[in-house]
């Protein structure tokens, strides 16, 4: 070759190099430009990082946590189920297999694996194999912190295929680098588990490891920690209950890398891989666990509070992202005992229910005559009808026909859920059969809740019975017709004479009950013997006497919220009231006459455990002392007095106890009620159908104390037998001051049958 030739070569290589130098600094120089111009948005086209508060404060959505007052974990309120954890909760394996399995140099870079990148871009880009990704741990908690790759994030060049991608990554590398140095290596690692979602709506990996292991994150074996961390690659398709052989795959997958890496031995992995997938999976809804009604309760409750409470930065608390934990006064044993007492009597009643019913259907007037139609009309409330109405207008035979279509659904029985076909109409007929319960028990001194079953089940129903459902009470309300009588000056030794009375109300017939047996002996008995055999005829009396207006104003003052109507049939409970109220009245009598209201929440802290609002009991005084202690000793009547309506309660727990309560039963027995009480608990319960027309055939088998008292003696059993619960049997605490009257009746009626013969007048059943 040439001089000239060489001379020519030379100056293009010279010239290729040059260009080459200048091509590479003018794209370093283009590249650090462009990642300037991501970190500031240059002219808002490439969208906004998070600020440097936001990294040192990075905000995620949090569940709301609602505890027992023992410190248990009752339900969780959530868009996105997740609770986090400290680094010190994980298991020591977990976090090995998130370091093998997705940033082996986790510990080495700085955010950014350089390493990792270049074998990426060599054998993904220009090799086309799959090299898996690049992306550090650090990068992928700043895509689940920041939501980097959702839509608000991006600006105007992200519309630009390719570009948008780069964009994105860019962020991600600036953010990463950035938790770096505002964060520790643990505690990135820690942040990311938190952040990330495991599918079967469990987001942070506490929820996942209660989710499909029901374990804590230190609870984790080996091979459950290497199948949560198969999830990150793609929850839905390695889902270990949905696509369990992938799971598996990718279980291996991840403990090959453990072994790879030298965290498990060969013999380890040879015996784990071998292994199957053993879940407890249980997906967090509201359905299930304990107080499931109350959760529901509380949650409207929370709700109205969080618009009514600000921030101190002037926003509003988010009941379902903002991580508050909620403190209530249930104690989580007393709500399984009463949940426990609920279901065993319930599904006992249940199976008297449909041996009395035989082949008759339930709906029935009060000549005991089937209802026709019953469930054609019932179903016009339903919103299945109403979808329906919406959807076909006035075509009624195609709204039938849609009724009366059989379909696959799963339906609540005792025996445990059902698979079936039925049509609407089919199951609305099989639930307005079966009969549903409340209870609640307080403490009457603090006015803290206790224990709440609002229903049967929560998943089939959801109406609540101790504070939404109201109903007639019957004789349970009859307790405030006596209270009336000894804040005005009756004994509970005032005898009256049981035989017919009459109530004359102006413009209508004259009111005279029958009692519940339809008989009046016609003797007479004192007050307290009257409240406890429940005699019908001396409660209108005491009416008749007291005037509908006192009593009113009693049971309002005692707590009854509820609207009542002063008129003489009040007396024997015919206005609606609810669980709720009746045992906050009741609680009255215990408390030496101050009213507490019943409450449930305690306090509500920030996720930092800050104290927002600590709520106290609401308490005003209702009655003296003497008169509260007074009505203690006439609700007793009914474990003490001859044919008293509690006396059927077992011996082991009226033993060495003094107990009161109060059935109560409505006319055509479709409610069955019992209120009892104990120096250190109130609790009352309710039991009928949904539907007022369906209850048992007869009154006996209807009455409170076979229907709603039974639950009241389980759950009183269950507690007094739990020693670590501290409640005790013992009589009712007497008033530091002596009484001002005599209240050993036996004495008293004796002393009065010395002039009651020419001292009694028919006229006025009085002495």
């Amino acid at each position: 070759m040439s001089n000239s030739a060489k001379s020519q070569n030379s100056g293009w290589a010279k010239k290729t190099i040059k260009f080459l130098w200048i091509a590479f600094v003018a794209g370093v120089f283009g590249f650090i430009l462009f990642v300037w111009m991501v970190s500031v948005n240059f002219l808002g086209l490439f969208g906004a990082l998070p600020d440097f508060k936001a990294l040192e404060n990075p905000e995620s959505e949090l569940a709301s946590e609602l505890y027992s007052s023992d410190g248990l974990l009752l339900g969780t309120y959530f868009r996105e189920n997740r609770t986090p954890v400290t680094y010190e909760e994980l298991a020591p394996n977990l976090v090995d297999a998130l370091i093998a399995t997705e940033d082996i140099r986790f510990e080495e870079h700085s955010g950014i694996d350089f390493q990792a990148m270049a074998r990426v871009f060599v054998k993904s880009i220009l090799l086309g194999q799959d090299a898996g990704g690049g992306s550090t741990l650090s990068q992928q908690t700043a895509k689940n912190l920041f939501k980097t790759r959702t839509e608000e994030s991006q600006g105007a060049l992200s519309s630009i295929p390719g570009l948008r991608m780069l964009i994105i990554k860019t962020k991600e590398w600036i953010v990463a680098t950035q938790l770096e140095k505002a964060y520790t290596k643990n505690e990135i690692l820690t942040l990311y588990l938190n952040t990330s979602e495991f599918g079967s709506n469990a987001y942070g990996i506490k929820t996942a490891s209660q989710t499909f292991f029901n374990k804590d994150p230190d609870e984790l074996a080996i091979q459950e920690s290497a199948v949560l961390v198969g999830l990150f690659k793609a929850p839905s398709y390695y889902s270990p209950v949905y696509n369990p052989d992938n799971a598996l795959r990718r279980r291996n997958t991840v403990l090959g890398q453990m072994k790879n890496y030298g965290y498990i031995t060969e013999t380890t992995f040879d015996s784990l891989r071998q292994l199957p997938i053993e879940l407890d999976y249980r997906v967090a809804n509201q359905n299930q666990g304990l107080a499931t009604y109350l959760r529901e309760i509380i949650k409207a409750d929370l709700l109205q509070w969080t618009r009514e409470n600000l921030k101190s930065d002037g926003s509003t608390y988010d009941l379902f992202g903002d991580g508050l934990k909620i403190y209530t006064t249930v104690d989580s044993r007393m709500q399984r005992y009463a949940e426990e007492a609920v279901t065993e009597h319930m599904a006992e009643l249940q199976e008297k229910f449909y041996d009395e019913m035989g082949s008759r259907d339930p709906w029935v007037d009060n000549n005991n005559r089937v209802i026709p139609n019953f469930i054609e009309n019932a179903v016009k409330r339903t919103e299945a009808y109403r979808l329906l109405k919406n959807q076909y207008g006035n075509n009624t035979d195609s709204i039938e026909v849609k009724l009366n279509e059989k379909k696959r659904m799963t339906i609540f029985s005792w025996d445990g859920e059902i698979d079936t076909l039925m049509s609407t109409m089919d199951s609305l007929r099989y639930y307005k059969k079966l009969l549903q319960a409340g209870f609640m028990s307080m403490d009457p001194a603090t006015g803290h809740i206790k224990a709440w079953v609002g229903g049967l089940d929560h998943k089939y129903f959801k109406f609540d019975h101790v504070k939404r459902g109201k109903r007639q009470p019957g004789s349970t309300f009859k307790p405030f017709v006596y209270a009336a009588a000894i804040e005005n000056g009756y004994s509970p030794c005032y005898s009256v004479v049981d035989q017919p009375v009459e109530v004359y109300i102006p413009g209508q017939p004259a009111w005279s009950p029958a009692n519940a047996d339809g008989k009046f002996s016609y003797e007479k008995m004192t007050i307290r013997r009257a409240m406890a055999q429940s005699v019908n005829s001396i409660t209108a009396y005491m009416m008749k006497k007291l005037s509908p207006k006192i009593v009113v104003e009693t049971a309002r003052r005692l707590g009854v919220t509820s609207d009542l109507e002063e008129v003489p049939s009040l007396a024997l409970g015919v206005n609606d009231v609810s669980i709720f109220e009746m045992v906050g009245a009741f609680g009255t009598f215990v408390n030496k006459g101050e009213h507490t209201t019943p409450f449930y929440i305690d306090r509500i802290e920030d996720k930092n455990g800050n104290v927002i609002q600590q709520f106290t009991p609401r308490k005003r005084p209702a009655m003296s002392e003497e008169h509260a202690y007074l009505m203690t000793y006439m609700l007793r009547g009914g474990f003490e007095e001859s044919g008293g309506t509690s006396l059927g309660v077992p011996y082991d727990l009226r033993e060495g106890n003094e107990l009161g309560g109060k059935t109560g039963t409505t006319q055509n027995a479709s409610d069955g009620w019992y209120i009892g009480i104990s120096k250190d608990l109130v609790s009352g319960t309710w039991v009928g159908g949904d539907d007022r027309a369906i209850h048992f055939r007869s009154w006996i088998s209807g009455q409170g104390g076979r229907t709603a008292r039974p639950i009241w003696v389980k759950y009183m059993t269950k507690v007094y037998a739990d020693k670590s619960l501290g409640y005790t049997k013992g009589p009712f605490p007497r008033p530091e001051r002596p009484l001002s009257i005599e209240i050993d009746c036996d004495v008293y009626e004796q002393e009065s049958q010395r002039f009651a013969d020419f001292d009694y007048d028919a006229d006025k059943n009085d002495f």
